[in-house]
């Protein structure tokens, strides 16, 4: 506090020391909490039963609000000290875009509080009446136990690898509505793209030729692209030649994709003009699904993928991770060399291959997550390397951004417009090889029950991913925890179910459009020269017209914004 009120450059060092001492209370007390466990597990003098309640109620502790606020506080403190040098400040300034999604997540949680503490009562089993004070801690334990819980996926690998499973399908649909939204688009078709995708790959994993043996698989992953792709370009092919709403043709798409996936595998048999006709794509049985995919069209599981472990030992690799440190590191060192990306990308492939057969044991490990996962970052490095790093990525922002402009620069708004919805479609199509090819839905067919609603979910991920691959990505993950965490929240709580997951999801959407309810000068400042021009020629002389007020703006010249992008452009270029 002393440091905060002089405003000393030394004071977010005070704020890490805060962070460190709650993070390693929080070690301690989880060690203790562990030794514990393990003493009354093996504590022969104890009840079967008392020993069960025991074992549990030590097993349920750890970090509690009392350790995590500290935990805030100190890296909040830390970033604000830091910010008070020019450097940090730069660095932290780059980061403005985060502001909105973080202020809607944390108005969202606190709303949501609000709800937990209406919906559910206090939980009290010691059967004495409880005081304001005690009433009051009953009601937070409550609220803090509910976003643990919604959290806890984190904290262990087979709740997280859960988390990244219900996370792919967002990922894919997320990038689709927001490469829309770059482009000036709006696609809300994402649930028919996915569905069409599906049934593609289901086409090709299906009646594909057997003897393609393993070519069979990226075939089927191809198809689904083209599906998705394929009813994408159908509303931006009639915004272009029509000037229909992309909004209202993609609606309309989804209902035909889900009429034309309930007819391929409702019934094995319909009515044609007073005549029944066979359909061979509905397997045999009362359930709504068509045949299995042929072995070589199926997708790895991911713990099959990188399971380096021999005589039946799981024992994870870690060459992933060794590739993804040496990309950063050498994009780091490499920042002024031209070809830094591809010389970092052969760097992270030659260290993965080396570092491939290093890996972590693991026990009781098991998980659906599967190589779509791969494929989903895959499209997070194309959406990324085709936006920012092409001249067709450029065009299709400068659509987004103004199309008059756009055509007066001599870039065909109709092309972009179908180009732009057909990427996107491809990426929802993509996501179908999650539930058919990986076998998301406990089987390697298409099921009738297959969730296609997250293609109205990857609108909340893009808005809160600020329509950017790693946004959406990150946007995607925290959905996943959340939608996994709400199963434990509601076999815990008598009145709290996953419905709280759903309210969360909407009050972080509807903070979003709002804008957090943050100042525009906060989310988006002019740039600081163009203030301390105006700062020169004085607020006073704003209103005023005449000789002494046009020769005070004459004296002070505007910054040359235009020029000084040129030479970053320039820059840029070399």
């Amino acid at each position: 506090m002393v440091g905060a009120l002089r405003r000393a450059r030394w004071f977010w060092v005070t704020g890490l020391l805060a962070f460190v001492a709650a993070l390693a209370a929080v070690l301690l007390l989880g060690r203790t909490l562990g030794a514990e466990a393990a003493r009354v597990a093996t504590d022969s003098t104890l009840r079967a039963g008392a020993r069960r309640t025991l074992r549990n109620f030590y097993e349920g502790g750890g970090m509690n609000m009392g350790l995590l606020l500290p935990m805030l506080a100190g890296l909040i403190a830390a970033g604000a000290g830091l910010s008070g040098r020019p450097a940090w400040w730069d660095r932290l300034n780059r980061l403005r875009g985060l502001l909105v999604p973080a202020v809607a997540i944390a108005l969202a949680i606190l709303v949501g509080a609000v709800v937990v503490l209406v919906v559910q009562p206090p939980v009290n089993l010691s059967g004495q009446t409880l005081g304001a004070w005690g009433g009051w801690l009953t009601r937070a334990d409550i609220v803090y136990f509910v976003y643990s819980t919604l959290f806890a996926p984190v904290t262990a690998l087979n709740p997280f690898l859960d988390s990244l499973k219900l996370a792919t399908p967002l990922i894919f649909t997320g990038l689709s509505v927001a490469f829309a939204f770059r482009t000036g688009l709006f696609n809300i078709g994402a649930p028919g793209q996915l569905t069409m995708g599906a049934v593609a790959a289901m086409f090709m994993g299906v009646y594909g030729p057997p003897g393609l043996g393993w070519f069979l698989l990226p075939l089927t992953v191809i198809a689904a692209g083209l599906g998705g792709a394929l009813w994408g370009a159908i509303p931006g092919l009639l915004k272009a030649r029509f000037g229909s709403s992309e909004v209202i043709n993609s609606i309309m798409l989804n209902y035909i994709a889900s009429g034309i996936f309930i007819f391929l595998i409702g019934s094995n048999t319909y009515p044609f003009f007073g005549q029944t006709r066979a359909l061979p794509f509905k397997a045999e049985g009362y359930e709504a699904q068509s045949a299995e995919l042929l072995p070589a069209a199926r997708l790895p599981t991911m713990l099959d993928l990188l399971n380096v472990g021999t005589g039946g030992a799981t024992v994870l690799s870690l060459g992933l991770v060794f590739a993804l440190v040496a990309f950063v590191v050498a994009r780091l060192a490499l920042r002024k060399v031209r070809n830094k990306t591809l010389i970092s990308l052969a760097a992270a492939v030659v260290v993965g291959a080396v570092t491939w057969r290093i890996g972590v044991p693991v026990e009781g490990v098991a998980s659906q997550l599967n190589a779509a996962f791969l494929i989903a970052l895959a499209c997070v490095a194309l959406f990324g390397t085709l936006m920012w790093r092409t001249a067709t990525g450029y065009a299709l922002r400068a659509v987004g951004l103004s199309p008059k402009a756009a055509e007066y620069g001599g870039i065909s708004v109709a092309r972009g417009t179908i180009l732009a919805m057909t990427i996107a479609g491809m990426f929802a199509g993509l996501a179908g090889t999650h539930y058919v090819q990986g076998g998301a839905l406990d089987a390697y067919r298409l099921k009738g029950n297959m969730p296609v609603n997250v293609g109205f979910d990857g609108i909340a991920v893009a808005l809160m991913g600020q329509s950017t691959p790693v946004g959406v990505v990150a946007a995607s993950v925290l959905f996943g925890t959340i939608d996994t965490g709400g199963i434990d929240a509601d076999l815990k709580l008598d009145a709290i179910n996953r419905d709280i997951v759903t309210v969360l999801k909407a009050l972080i959407v509807l903070f979003i459009a709002a804008g957090g309810f943050l100042s525009r000068r906060v989310t988006d400042p002019p740039p600081p020269q163009l203030v301390a021009a105006t700062d020169r020629t004085g607020r006073a002389e704003a209103g005023r017209v005449g000789p002494s007020a046009a020769a005070t703006e004459a004296q002070t010249p505007l910054p040359n914004v235009g020029q000084s992008t040129l030479d970053n452009t320039r820059e840029g270029g070399k």
